[in-house]
């Protein structure tokens, strides 16, 4: 596993796919941010540590489309994030970029209220 962020994010979408209501995945201090923004905005319904040695998950599938790692990850200026926000979403108001700032992980709008940049994560719609 190079990425837990891309595997776990793609063993989510598969399990969406599968029209399972739950994933399994192994996790990380930044895996858990990033599914606590996700369940803020209603992605994820509610996860829960299994196993706090090895950081297993099990996270409850919410009104999710798609969510996927942004790879490479592309660093950005808070001026720059509106030319991702057209890449990556289907719409303006539809869904969020995570973006890595020096305050902690932020979905892109609150990037760009605090006028901060910094590397975008991933992506939920």
């Amino acid at each position: 596993m190079a990425d837990i962020i891309s595997n776990a994010l793609n063993n989510i979408m598969n399990s969406k796919r599968a029209r399972k209501s739950f994933s399994l995945v192994t996790g990380s201090k930044l895996l858990i941010n990033l599914i606590n923004i996700a369940k803020k905005h209603g992605y994820v319904k509610d996860f829960k540590i299994q196993d706090e040695k090895t950081m297993k998950m099990k996270i409850e599938l919410g009104k999710l489309n798609e969510c996927k790692a942004i790879k490479p990850r592309f660093y950005v200026t808070k001026k720059e994030i509106e030319k991702y926000v057209r890449r990556y979403l289907p719409s303006r108001d539809f869904g969020i970029l995570i973006v890595s700032t020096n305050k902690g992980l932020l979905t892109h709008e609150e990037a760009i209220e605090k006028n901060i940049g910094g590397s975008l994560i991933a992506y939920f719609f």
